[in-house]
């Protein structure tokens, strides 16, 4: 799986949980700070998940 691919489905997913966060009533501060700890997780597993291992 690439990285892109990858990174748009965490994407998706923070935008997903975003909304339901507004809906819910939650103020735009919290949904911003959930948002980008949600987007360092998702790039942090993407990268650990999509690099290519080294053949030795």
């Amino acid at each position: 799986m690439s990285f892109g691919i990858y990174l748009v489905g965490v994407i998706l997913f923070i935008a997903g949980v975003a909304w339901g966060l507004s809906v819910a009533g939650v103020p735009g501060v919290y949904i911003g700070v959930a948002a980008l700890i949600m987007l360092g997780l998702g790039i942090l597993t993407g990268v650990t998940r999509t690099r290519s291992r080294d053949h030795s």
